[in-house]
């Protein structure tokens, strides 16, 4: 299998940059999900075949339907050991950035981030903005996890690639291609989960345990926020879902129970846009998903500090969540008149 990576124009200095480096850092960003898992797990597990020593560094603990992933339990994150995450970013000699764009995704670990010695970008988000050594930046990639996949492809360390490598970077792919039914998917990802089977990826147990590993209270709250949450703008093709403290109290709320939440309102006939609000204790989260040619990722970078992909993207905002929602909805007509179905 060819890689698109084989002509990057950083691939020699990603090259010498590893003949230097023994010690490596591997962060991702905030709420880390399938593919920032499974690509930073992915390329340890082949750092570590080729004689490195690395450490993933996660912002705070993955969701409990990610933990079974092979190596998740050597991770260190700054929710329960803030001083190794940082001395891991501060002692190492390389310092891999992957699935995400800009340092303050990192969270509370931006600062020593910022402060590594040497930084490496592999990333699939628009607009990158960070300082590096050496940038891998594919914005048509389906999942950072591909992208991992073509750089050991490209570097001449595919065949690192064992049963656990497979399982990491196929869990990657799988959760940010939505199951492969994204408009991301391309020939040349079905090529690379393809290797990955043939490397010891099981997709039907793959699946199960990300997918149906589910607690009674996550089940509870999907059905309530759909009952009672939903505001459904037939008029403009939008799905509005809004979870408010409360309602993440009442049904017992933890880190990775709203997984996939947005994506529910696309599943409607007639709706091209599901906009997603969660109220946390310091933020309102905001994550919206969209069908063709109607991007989304541009509307949160200019009003809710955030960004992402064309039809994938996240925010944030703060006060109340009301005010919040009601903003989004005084921006929205505007922005679906300039991107006509």
């Amino acid at each position: 299998m060819s890689s698109a990576l084989t002509e990057h124009p950083d691939l020699p200095r990603l090259r010498a940059l590893l003949a230097d480096a023994h010690r490596c850092a591997i962060v991702t960003h905030y709420n880390p999900d399938g593919d920032a898992m499974g690509s930073s797990l992915g390329l340890s597990r082949v750092l570590r075949r080729m004689g490195h020593a690395v450490q993933v560094v996660l912002p705070n603990a993955p969701p409990p339907f990610l933990r079974w992933l092979p190596g998740a339990e050597e991770c260190l994150a700054a929710d329960t050991a803030a001083e190794a995450c940082q001395r891991a970013l501060a002692e190492a000699d390389l310092v891999l950035c992957l699935d995400f764009n800009r340092p303050d995704r990192a969270g509370v670990l931006e600062k020593p981030l910022r402060e590594a010695r040497q930084r490496v970008l592999i990333d699939h988000h628009q607009r990158p903005d960070m300082d590096t050594v050496a940038a891998f930046s594919d914005t048509s990639a389906c999942a950072t996890s591909q992208m991992v996949v073509d750089l050991l492809e490209a570097l001449g360390q595919a065949h690192h690639i064992d049963e656990g490598t497979a399982t990491c970077l196929y869990t990657g792919i799988m959760t940010d291609s939505g199951s492969f039914r994204f408009s991301s998917t391309t020939p040349h990802t079905m090529r690379v989960a393809a290797l990955l089977m043939e490397r010891g990826a099981v997709p039907d147990r793959i699946h199960a345990a990300v997918m149906d590993d589910h607690s009674e209270q996550r089940m509870r709250l999907m059905g309530y926020m759909l009952a009672e949450r939903m505001t459904v703008l037939h008029d403009l093709g939008c799905v509005v879902l809004v979870l408010r403290r409360e309602d993440l109290q009442r049904f017992g709320f933890k880190p990775g129970d709203t997984e996939g939440f947005v994506n529910l309102g696309l599943s409607m006939r007639g709706i091209r846009l599901s906009a997603f609000f969660l109220e946390r204790p310091d933020r309102i989260k905001i994550s919206l998903r969209s069908k063709g040619a109607l991007p989304v990722d541009r509307l949160l970078a200019d009003h809710f500090e955030g960004g992402g992909h064309v039809n994938a993207a996240g925010g944030q905002c703060s006060g109340p969540i009301d005010a919040c929602v009601q903003r989004f909805m005084d921006l929205l007509p505007a922005h679906l008149r300039a991107h006509p179905a």
